[in-house]
Formats: C-alpha cells, structure tokens, sequence
C-alpha cells in the first residue's frame, strides 16, 4: 500500500511521525453505461447551457450559491489561506472511553504506522493508550477539509476514524414514524430476549459474506459463458402469522445450529488431539506387532 500523506500526531509536546494508509476499499461491482446501439461507453462532458458549448478544464471554478442562483466564487489562493489547510497533522484534543462514542459518528478509518525514525513515540503513544484504555479525539485535515477523528488501538496498528461534526448528524426526532406506541406483552419481551441471548456469540468479521456481490459476479460469469443462472427463494418471504410462535420456532433454529456448531466445534477438536497423539512407529511397535 501507499501512504496518503506523511505527517504527525501530536499531543501535548510529543509528536509522533506518522504514515497514513487507507484502511478499507469498496468491492462494488463497477458498470460503464454503454449507447444501446453500438455498445460504446457513454462520455460525461462539462457543458455550460448559458454559452451552449463545452467547457474546459481551466475554466472550470468553484462557487457557492449563498442565493438561489447567485454565487460568490472560491479561488485556489482562498483555499490555501484558510486554517489548517497545508497542515498534515493529526492533533489530539481530548482521551475518551471508546464506549462513549456512538457509531453513527464514524466516516472512514485510516491505518497511521511510524514514519521515518518515529517508532519509539510510535510504540509510546500506542502502549499508553493501551494500558489506559483511551482513545484520542482530534482534528486533521484531508484533502483540504477538516474532520474530527477518532484513533484507537488495533492490535500492531493505530487507526485513526474520521468523524462527522455533531451538526452533520441528523436527529431521529425529524422521523415522523418514530412517534409510535407499542404494547408489548411480558412474555413476547422474554421470549424476544432469549432469541436474542441464544444468537449471541463472538463478533467473527471472516464469517459475513457480501452475498448480493456474490450472485451478481455469478450472474455476470453465467452471461460470458452463455449459461442461465437462477434467482435463489427469498427465505424471508414466507408470512408470519403469530409474533410468539415465529419467536418461539427462533428459538428452537437457534438452539439447534448451536448444538450443530458444537458437534462439529468437538469433532475437530478430536481430529486435531488423533493427529498431535499419533507418532511413527518405533522399532519395538513394528516387533510387537510381528509377534
């Protein structure tokens, strides 16, 4: 991978040299928008309908509509005068419990590893952290707009989150449909609770397939090679008539792909203690054996 930028997080009077990675990529499956006719890809040109004529690259600016089609227009120059614009820095404002942060504030992670001669700050920010089960809230600037963001400790690594500001995140109090009142019985909430415990178990990333993705590279590869492929059912599809029947029929699907999981959890169990106690034959074996 390729670093994004070089440069440091600071806190307090240290500062730590610092190498920021991309930490995720999106897996969409891409289409170019093709003319029906001759199958050639469609091209998006900049087109001004005041002068009626295409417009190049240089005279393309940006503006801001402070009026409804009134515009004040932003120049480079301005750009590069505004605070924090040339600045490649992560600055920490504030350690916090990592629970305390709700997820509905994070925008895109970042891998931050040492720069040149910075492990040892590196190492020292990141064991502090650790030990103090904190995370660092700060500001940085990326691609000539301030975010907050969040670094946190991930096994080797500190990643670093960018967030959204408070007034970027809307209230669900605009959701006119959360108003609602409902009436719910004593034993639907246990019942309800007791699916929820029985479908518990530890968050495993590598178990959680993109299953859309998955058919529709299917349906493309069936397309090139000439071949029909089918829609799976929708197993979700089928009516449900009573709350405490499904809850309860849940319940027992659950129940049993655990006691599968655990069969299957104990069998290897049992195939990998046969192969650490098996060992070659000694000569003695081979004569007991014989014998």
């Amino acid at each position: 991978m390729r670093p994004l930028w070089k440069g440091a997080v600071s806190f307090g009077l240290i500062f730590v040299p610092v190498k920021m990675y991309a930490a995720t990529e999106k897996k969409d499956v891409r289409f170019n928008f093709l003319h029906e006719k001759c199958k050639t890809p469609i091209q998006y040109r900049k087109y001004c309908p005041y002068c009626g004529t295409e417009v190049p690259a240089e005279e393309v600016v940006r503006g801001y509509e402070y009026e409804k089609g009134k515009f004040v227009i932003m120049k480079e120059e301005d750009f590069e005068r505004l605070p924090g614009e040339q600045t490649r820095s992560v600055e920490i404002l504030d350690f916090v419990d990592l629970a305390e942060i709700d997820p509905i504030y994070y925008d895109k992670a970042y891998y931050l590893a040492p720069g040149e001669g910075g492990q040892k700050v590196y190492e020292l920010l990141k064991r502090a952290m650790d030990i103090s089960k904190k995370v660092a809230v700060g500001r940085v600037v990326i691609r000539s707009k301030e975010a907050l963001a969040v670094v946190r400790v991930a096994g080797d690594a500190l990643v670093m989150s960018t967030m959204f500001y408070p007034d970027e995140v809307r209230s669900p109090k605009l959701i006119e449909e959360l108003g609602y009142k409902a009436d719910l019985h004593e034993n639907e909430v246990k019942m309800a609770v007791k699916l929820v415990e029985n479908l518990s178990s530890r968050f495993d990333p590598e178990k959680y397939t993109n299953r859309y993705r998955e058919a529709l590279m299917e349906a493309i590869q069936g397309k090139i090679t000439g071949r029909e492929f089918e829609v799976p059912a929708d197993p979700g599809a089928a009516k449900v008539v009573d709350l405490m029947s499904a809850l309860k029929a849940s319940i027992d699907l659950a129940q049993n792909r655990r006691q599968t999981s655990d069969v299957r959890r104990r069998k290897k169990s049992h195939l990998d203690g046969d192969k650490i106690t098996s060992r070659i034959p000694t000569t003695d074996d081979r004569r007991q054996t014989t014998s």
